[in-house]
């Protein structure tokens, strides 16, 4: 598929994901598979999460939207999902969700002599982030906080 195409197939895509309150987080088609397969990646507008009626509910119309549109004319495999979890807490529901969990926190290293920190969240709040470490309570200044990702705990 020429870069064309491919921009008319994203373009068509989204418009028929805003239909569904869904907005199209990457289209991806990889030909070096055989069949060919077109991954659609979505979300939702209303930020809640994506379902698997949701993915399910799209499939038919997208399938009816490119057999209309002649844009891909081989066999390739249609993949709708969602952007899955990530590591990286970035959201207040994240913080709220992930409390007790634990999790690295990667500092801004030109105020603090440590890069990382690793304990359990325990709280975030507009100012700063509260994690504990072996029992004790540490409070970083959220402007400091460069990322906060879920870590697993080793034996």
């Amino acid at each position: 598929m020429n870069k064309e195409n491919k921009k008319m197939l994203d373009s068509l895509v989204e418009k028929l994901a805003e239909d569904f309150n869904f907005k199209v987080d990457s289209l991806s088609l990889l030909t070096n598979k055989n069949p060919a397969i077109l991954k659609i990646i979505i979300k939702r507008t209303d930020g809640k999460d994506i379902t698997i009626e949701d993915c399910s509910s799209f499939v038919g119309p997208v399938e009816n939207l490119i057999e209309s549109s002649n844009l891909i004319n081989y066999r390739y495999v249609l993949e709708i999902s969602s952007q899955g979890v990530s590591d990286e807490l970035t959201s207040n529901r994240d913080f709220k969700t992930f409390k007790g969990f634990p999790v690295k926190v990667e500092l801004n290293h030109k105020n603090f002599k440590k890069k990382n920190l690793s304990g359990l969240l325990y709280e975030k709040s507009k100012d700063y982030l509260a994690i504990n470490i072996k029992g004790k309570i540490k409070k970083i200044p959220f402007i400091e906080v460069l990322k906060v990702s879920l870590v697993t705990i080793e034996d």
